[in-house]
């Protein structure tokens, strides 16, 4: 089980992703910062505002606490205001990242009428805990960026360093 280090008071804005071993679940600690390469970012930006009025996805390339690009999916979902990722675009995108030595770490999709946070959909049809969320939300005219991890059923926010 996760728990915080006795002497650190977690905040949702403070909490940062911790890269587990191979047997262990990934727990938040305040020590470890989760850095977002600003390219994956715009990459996310562009196809959430290309596919509006639809909401995009794709998945959330890199390694340990970085991620290092964002991979586009196909949105095969029947409504535009939900997120399916293509099931062969989420293997190609394992293989991928395996081959370079990378692993998917989570998954990103758009809000292009309301902000980034989880909708009570988004928290309903969640599957991967303990995986990254990246919401572009488009509401306002400067897109806003948020992200999240899984954790027992919720979401929960987390701090993010932009890098070049």
């Amino acid at each position: 089980m996760c728990r915080p280090r006795a002497d650190t008071r977690i905040r949702p804005y403070e909490q940062v992703l911790k890269r587990p071993l191979k047997s262990e679940a990934r727990c938040l600690t305040a020590d470890v910062t989760l850095t977002i390469v600003r390219a994956a970012l715009a990459e996310m930006v562009v196809h959430a505002m290309a596919a509006k009025p639809a909401e995009c996805c794709g998945m959330l390339i890199g390694a340990g606490t970085a991620v290092t690009e964002a991979a586009a999916a196909r949105n095969i979902a029947e409504r535009p205001t939900r997120f399916l990722i293509d099931p062969q675009d989420h293997i190609d995108a394992i293989r991928r990242a395996r081959a370079r030595g990378l692993e998917v770490l989570g998954f990103y999709h758009s809000h292009p009428h309301s902000p980034a946070v989880p909708s009570e959909t988004d928290v309903e049809e969640a599957s991967y805990p303990n995986h990254l969320y990246v919401i572009v939300g488009l509401q306002h005219q400067t897109p806003e960026i948020r992200c999240f991890r899984l954790t027992d059923g919720n979401f929960l926010e987390l701090a993010f360093v932009t890098v070049d």
